[in-house]
């Protein structure tokens, strides 16, 4: 019931369809027009400029999708309503996170198409079939995660923008942060190894390469479950 509610609330307006289609346009626009990132002035097929550039612009789209999801219950006082039902907490932001990546996952299925494309494009050979499925499936935790911390954002605020910017921020630090922080000379001689595992990129990089580790897994669900919990714990304080 919660899903469903989330999924009506979301595509109610014009903003639903307008963040999935800015988000086709311009993954469209990087891999086949744009020189310096176009697929077709490589030579060669494969989707890595996709894969590489998808989680940038995941991480505007998908706060684009949560920041209503919590923030807008308690600015419109409809929060109070949907305490009054049956539901329990973990059951009410469960229901929210599962309806926002479904949202999010309507907006990945299109992008398949790329991979069939470049595969009917190329002369030869074709494209990487197994990398290109550890890629989406990276793409698909990446997805995960972003949207538990938008759920988690939106959960501290009433303002959907504030929610909106704080989940961009911390999608960025998980995905990037902790890359950048390996890489100072303090941090040299190993250390600098396990600084990187902390963020996400380490472990999406891990999965596109085709092979799909049982750490890597754990670690996606690991820091889901942890965003989750924090958004359960904001709810039953409110």
């Amino acid at each position: 019931m919660i899903c469903l509610k989330e999924w009506r609330q979301f595509f109610s307006s014009l903003t639903g369809y307008i963040a999935i289609v800015l988000f086709l346009l311009l993954m469209g626009l990087f891999l086949f027009v744009f020189p310096d990132s176009s697929i077709l002035e490589f030579g060669y097929a494969t989707l890595d400029n996709y894969f590489a550039t998808a989680p940038y612009i995941m991480l505007f789209l998908i706060p684009t999708i949560t920041m209503r999801s919590i923030a807008d219950e308690y600015k419109t006082g409809t929060f109070e309503t949907l305490r009054t039902l049956p539901l329990s907490s973990a059951k009410i932001v469960w229901g929210k996170y599962f309806g926002c990546l479904l949202i999010v996952m309507v907006a990945l299925i299109p992008t398949v198409i790329y991979a069939i494309s470049i595969q009917q494009l190329s002369a030869r050979g074709g494209i990487d079939v197994g990398g290109t499925i550890g890629s989406y499936i990276g793409l698909l935790f990446l997805a995960a995660v972003f949207t538990a911390v938008g759920m988690c954002t939106s959960s501290f605020t009433n303002n959907t923008v504030v929610a909106f910017i704080l989940a961009a921020f911390v999608c960025f630090i998980l995905y990037s942060g902790f890359d950048a922080l390996s890489k100072l000379p303090a941090f040299k001689g190993g250390v600098d190894y396990y600084i990187e595992m902390l963020g996400i990129n380490f472990h999406y990089r891990s999965i596109s390469r085709g092979v799909v580790d049982t750490r890597d897994v754990l670690y996606f669900v690991a820091i889901i479950t942890l965003f989750l919990l924090i958004t359960e714990r904001n709810l039953i304080r409110r």
